[in-house]
């Protein structure tokens, strides 16, 4: 047996860590956000529209942390919130990355269109794949809840919808899944 570093024990990634010791970070508030956007030049921005399930949002947190996202937005009403479960998933993400919950997403996705952001959301009813789409510049990534996807509204605000390729029988991918995909993709046409 190779006695690498699992074998001795030591494990990168825990899931039970505990990453509240030095307290809780609450959520952003919105009146925050335009200041968190100008810390980056050209950031990518990941917006939640409705994710509900605290794994996932967990997840959510812990790939936009690791893409260098500038921050997750969630609207306030039906998003999970920064709970315990979130925090244990995300793995120090919920500390480090800005979550700012809004009252209005439809109003802040037209502030974001203002500020010079591109808005790509990602749709079933998309003509085009997430590989078809210039993620470059000022990007906000736009990913539907557990099951329902986008919200109409929500999906018309956006400047583009974009669909992730599927070979197999299932429709669909899980929202933390679809994430990693999409914001990985932003970054590989970042990095080119």
């Amino acid at each position: 047996m190779h006695k690498g570093s699992r074998a001795k024990g030591k494990r990168k990634h825990s899931h039970s860590k505990d990453y509240n010791k030095g307290g809780k970070r609450k959520a952003s508030r919105e009146d925050e956000l335009l200041p968190i956007l100008k810390l980056k030049n050209d950031p990518i921005i990941l917006i939640l529209d409705h994710v509900q399930d605290p794994h996932n949002l967990g997840a959510c947190l812990r790939t936009a942390d690791g893409a260098g996202c500038t921050a997750v937005i969630a609207p306030k009403d039906r998003s999970s919130p920064l709970n315990e479960t979130v925090r244990r998933i995300a793995c120090g993400a919920a500390e480090s990355i800005p979550y700012v919950q809004v009252t209005n997403l439809a109003r802040t996705m037209k502030i974001l269109k203002d500020e010079g952001f591109w808005l790509v959301g990602t749709s079933d009813n998309a003509d085009q794949s997430i590989y078809e789409i210039d993620l470059k510049g000022k990007v906000g990534i736009i990913m539907g809840a557990e099951g329902k996807g986008l919200r109409r509204l929500t999906e018309e605000k956006c400047d583009f919808l974009a669909k992730l390729p599927m070979m197999g029988s299932v429709e669909c991918l899980n929202v933390s899944v679809a994430t990693g995909i999409s914001l990985y993709e932003a970054l590989r046409q970042r990095n080119l």
